[in-house]
């Protein structure tokens, strides 16, 4: 063989060799199986992956040495024993590779999802829990935040690149509100290491997080998803348009003056209707010399939608989008003594835009605190025209949004985890589909068996929290969605092994993300003390309704979890009861409680049929309680 010859062969060589080491999967982990994780305590424990087809896996963990030998599609599954609370310990994974995880605890782990209330973080209640968030340090609890990732076609191998996190300094602030005081509560009384995986995406539907086997008696989600999965079906909805109507928004006038505004409100009730676009608010105040020369907070309450703010010409801060409180730290150079500017750059794409009421709309400084409420001076800057319409004059058909429709986060952020060994479920949802609140009577039901059919730990403890109060309060009985959807939640309690925390008295008539997250978190772990941990004397409930019986024009209710005795909280009698004949037309009614049970009248209905207790967005007043203090559920009783 000449020279010439014998170096390609080299190189041809060469080649074979890198591409064949290349190509050698090396042994590859599920997000959740990572350093910190806490494992399920006294259930077999699953640990799966991936690696080549037909190889040979070890796994060495707390003294024990398994292995496995992958599938021809390269996954993987060792099956460890039940073990017992412990930790920390070290994992090892050997395939091609070595892996070694380290700070494994042993506990309960809960996994928890729904919308932005459940995922609302602590970094958001700082300001209200100050003590928790500068004292607490728990490293056993922990938290594995799922980020949002949505597909409708298909369901992912694993979820989205996460960590476990300790409840301690800068980490706690990453965890949820109402997870970390529910996990805080258990480990304090049962000493047990906590482990939640926190998924969950604010304003999505209850269908977005249930499997395509969940719609087998909701025939039109169904069909959907079989859409969802058809390919030239999903390409044709980006070609179809439908023709415009006659009237448009009007984009082109934008006054040139300030006008006058009173802050806080919103501007269509102030004279600027049917507007959507970018608003500049503008303040002169005067700053004493005792407030400059330190960092000042500036609290712009809460703003709709977006915001950019402004103190002096020098930008303090933004939020793009309306939830967050603003608090903006103001350097301590920029307040001068005297005249001081504040500008706030308002952007709106939908429904009313402003200024959210009764929030703190202050600046301080130094112990001093000036009211930045009353009155402002506006300028319109610019006007969006309707976001559906193209130049051209053609509505575009919005493409479909996967974290909204049916399976769209099972698929991402439930699917993936379902070998992961846990204590129960978690659940906060509901505002999304509280536009048809009857439906979700069938909905949550059909979750709960989607889940524990998935999971295939039986009939696993599955607590839920109840929408609390919201919106402006109502002084005659009326019709409500959301007390319409708080029934079928709380006639979801029918399913076995279910909890729910009644969250009235822990909402914001003005805000659909209460910051007391500290109430509804405790009073889920209540629900866990008696289902998980087996405290079968526990108090875990205010009062929920049972039955009625009528006698003659009066009706007669009956409860359970009345605890050491029904109250009527802060108040000489009961509120907030509405009673119907046949004509469904409700009245305020009294009500008086006579031992463990509640009658319930009104002397201008001979023949009452149906009783409603709490029966509004915001039921301010409802002060029907437990000796324990924990609130009566609303709910309707028809009397049969």
């Amino acid at each position: 063989m000449t020279v010439k010859s014998y170096l390609p062969l080299c190189a041809l060589l060469v080649t074979v060799l890198f591409t064949s080491l290349k190509t050698k999967a090396e042994v590859k982990l599920p997000q959740l199986i990572s350093n910190r994780m806490v494992l399920q305590r006294n259930t077999d424990l699953k640990i799966w992956g991936w690696a080549n087809a037909n190889e040979k896996v070890k796994l060495s963990f707390n003294d024990r040495k398994f292995e496995t030998i992958t599938g021809s599609d390269g996954k993987w599954l060792i099956t460890l024993p039940k073990m017992k609370t412990g930790g920390p310990y070290t994992m090892t994974i050997e395939g091609q590779n070595l892996i070694t995880l380290t700070d494994i605890l042993i506990g309960d782990v809960y996994f928890c999802a729904g919308q932005s209330n459940m995922v609302l973080a602590m970094e958001r209640l700082k300001e209200n829990y100050p003590n928790e968030v500068k004292d607490d340090n728990f490293p056993q609890i922990r938290n594995f935040f799922v980020p949002t990732k949505a597909d409708v076609s298909k369901e992912s191998l694993d979820l989205p690149k996460g960590e476990w996190k300790l409840a301690s300094g800068k980490e706690l602030l990453e965890f949820g509100g109402v997870t970390y005081f529910f996990a805080k509560k258990l480990y304090q009384k049962y000493k047990i290491p906590i482990g939640i995986i926190n998924s969950s995406v604010g304003g999505t539907p209850i269908e977005a997080w249930m499997s395509m086997d969940a719609f087998k008696d909701f025939p039109a989600a169904e069909a959907q998803i079989k859409n969802f999965r058809d390919t030239a079906y999903m390409n044709s909805l980006k070609k179809q348009v439908l023709p415009m109507p006659g009237k448009t928004l009007q984009s082109s006038y934008v006054p040139k003056t300030w006008h006058k505004f009173w802050m806080p409100g919103y501007w269509a009730d102030q004279g600027v209707r049917n507007l959507n676009g970018i608003l500049y608010f503008k303040k002169e105040i005067d700053v004493p010399a005792g407030m400059t020369g330190v960092q000042a907070k500036l609290f712009m309450g809460r703003i709709i939608d977006a915001d950019s703010t402004f103190v002096n010409g020098i930008f303090v801060g933004n939020i793009p989008y309306q939830y967050p409180p603003r608090r903006y730290n103001v350097p301590a150079n920029l307040l001068k003594p005297g005249k001081n500017t504040i500008l706030v750059k308002v952007t709106n794409t939908m429904g009313k835009g402003g200024f959210v009421p009764d929030k703190n709309y202050s600046l301080q400084a130094n112990g001093q605190i000036i009211d930045l409420r009353g009155e402002w001076d506006y300028q319109v800057n610019q006007v969006f025209p309707k976001p559906s319409y193209s130049p051209s004059g053609q509505q575009i058909i919005q493409p479909i949004v996967a974290q909204n429709s049916p399976t769209g986060l099972y698929n991402t952020m439930v699917a993936p985890a379902i070998n992961y060994g846990i204590s129960g479920f978690l659940w906060y949802q509901g505002e999304t589909n509280a536009g048809k609140p009857k439906e979700y009577a069938k909905l949550l039901p059909a979750l709960i068996n989607d889940w524990r059919n998935k999971w295939d730990l039986g009939n696993i403890p599955f607590l839920f929290a109840q929408l609390p109060n919201y919106m402006d309060v109502d002084y005659v009985p009326v019709e409500s969605d959301w007390a319409q959807l708080r029934q079928s939640q709380l006639q979801t309690l029918k399913v076995p092994n279910t909890g729910m925390s009644v969250g009235l008295g822990a909402g914001e008539w003005n805000d659909i993300h209460p910051l007391n997250k500290k109430t509804i978190g405790e009073r889920l772990a209540l629900w866990a003390e008696k289902l998980v941990y087996g405290e079968k004397n526990m108090v875990c409930s205010g009062p929920i309704y049972r039955s009625a019986t009528v006698q003659g024009s009066k009706v007669i209710l009956n409860f359970d979890h009345v605890g050491s005795g029904l109250i009527a909280k802060g108040e000489p009698e009961l509120y907030h009861f509405a009673i119907a004949g046949a004509d469904k037309k409700y009245i305020w009614a009294r009500a008086k409680i006579e031992g463990n049970t509640i009658t319930v009248w009104n002397d201008s209905i001979s023949s009452p049929v149906t009783v409603r207790y709490a029966w509004a967005d915001n039921p301010d007043g409802a002060n029907l309680y437990n000796a324990e203090g924990l609130p009566a559920s609303p709910f309707e009783a028809e009397i049969k």
